[in-house]
């Protein structure tokens, strides 16, 4: 099949398309780089207006003139590349919003594709009107927790807000009503999605097990610990709690610990720095494991992040053998890193199961094929 992945979220749909590509597919991947992350796509649409002076005048432009120029310059990006973007046999978006334009702007850019190919089919991997509704009721905790504690302002988290918003509420109905389905990532948009007509289930994350060789770990001297934090999903990742469980570590093990801590890395030097550490410290509010915390898991690396029961269940897991579910507990945390510290044998055990899982249950070739079940029992 011709296929066309639009949108990039942390490497998801350039793996997706290298296992569709191994299966003899031919695929295209278009987007935005991921923000600070500059993730790799065949085709980039480029935002302009990243920077501090440029993002000062599109707000300028859009509170005085109400012209949004990252939408518009969008727009233009995608109508240059008209010839490239036709003729697919399936075409998946990443998100309800792929290009982080306005909701107008999006279906504009839908039914631009639309016109042009056969089957459009939407991931449900990040923000979305289900997802965000949905966290906002759950009494457990979501990425949405640390705004509902009073951690987050509204206006810092208008990203994830404005999905709730009536304009975005009318690009959910709408794209649900043209595409063939969509498809959940992982648990954490699976839950939320149960039960919807247009739901086709989950299929794991991808991971290119050929890129992530796993090298056994070894721990002569120090048990290295990496916290790599984004600025942006500062208190959204759980950042705040982990630093609190580093800081009680650090006065209890500072002997027989390392800790690196990063902020805003690209892609590939985040990757660099986390090649060396045995403890990776990924996110608090989740239940499932997103791209970086699979990544990790591949090559090896003990993680701290969602791992919670009904991940457990659905894997037919047990607790601590795989991952280490991080919860929003800094002293939780900080107890199961010292169980770690004082049994590096757990330390080994876990490595070599997370990479068998990952190979078990994220093999991109397995996840692609999936895929393209899901999206021909659609089509046909």
């Amino acid at each position: 099949m011709k296929i066309l992945l639009i949108g990039e979220y942390s490497n998801l749909h350039r793996s997706l398309k290298e296992g569709l590509g191994k299966l003899g597919n031919q695929v295209t991947v278009v987007g935005l780089r991921d923000g600070f992350k500059k993730i790799s796509v065949d085709i980039a649409i480029k935002d302009y207006f990243s920077n501090w002076f440029l993002l000062k005048l599109k707000n300028a432009f859009k509170k005085i003139l109400n012209i949004d120029l990252h939408s518009h310059s969008v727009w233009l990006q995608v109508k240059k590349h008209k010839n490239i973007l036709s003729g697919y046999d399936v075409v998946q978006f990443i998100n309800e919003s792929s290009f982080n334009c306005s909701p107008n702007t999006e279906i504009k850019i839908f039914n631009f594709i639309k016109k042009q190919n056969k089957h459009l089919f939407l991931l449900s991997c990040g923000d979305d009107f289900i997802s965000n509704t949905y966290n906002l009721k759950e009494k457990r905790y979501s990425i949405l927790t640390p705004f509902l504690e009073g951690k987050i302002k509204k206006k810092e988290i208008n990203y994830s807000l404005k999905y709730v918003t009536k304009p975005y509420q009318k690009l959910h109905q709408y794209l649900f009503k043209n595409i063939k389905g969509v498809i959940a990532s992982d648990l954490d948009y699976h839950i939320p999605l149960l039960n919807h007509p247009k739901y086709l289930g989950m299929v794991a994350n991808p991971i290119n097990l050929d890129k992530l060789h796993y090298t056994p770990l070894q721990i002569e001297g120090k048990i290295v610990i990496f916290h790599g934090i984004n600025n942006l999903s500062y208190y959204k990742k759980g950042s705040d709690i982990f630093e609190k469980a580093l800081a009680i570590i650090a006065k209890k093990h500072s002997d027989k610990i390392e800790i690196i801590t990063t902020n805003n890395l690209p892609y590939k030097e985040y990757i660099e720095i986390y090649n060396h550490c045995h403890i990776l410290l990924d996110q608090v509010y989740a239940f499932d494991q997103g791209f970086n915390a699979l990544e990790a898991m591949a090559k090896g690396k003990v993680v701290f992040t969602g791992a919670e029961q009904e991940w457990l269940d659905y894997y037919h897991l047990k607790e601590d053998t795989v991952a280490i579910n991080a919860l929003p507990d800094a002293q939780q945390i900080a107890d199961k890193l010292s169980w770690l510290i004082e049994n590096p044998d757990e330390i080994i055990k876990i490595s070599k199961n997370a990479r068998a899982f990952i190979e078990k249950e994220h093999d991109y070739i397995q996840c692609a094929q999936q895929y393209l079940d899901k999206w021909r029992k659609e089509i046909n």
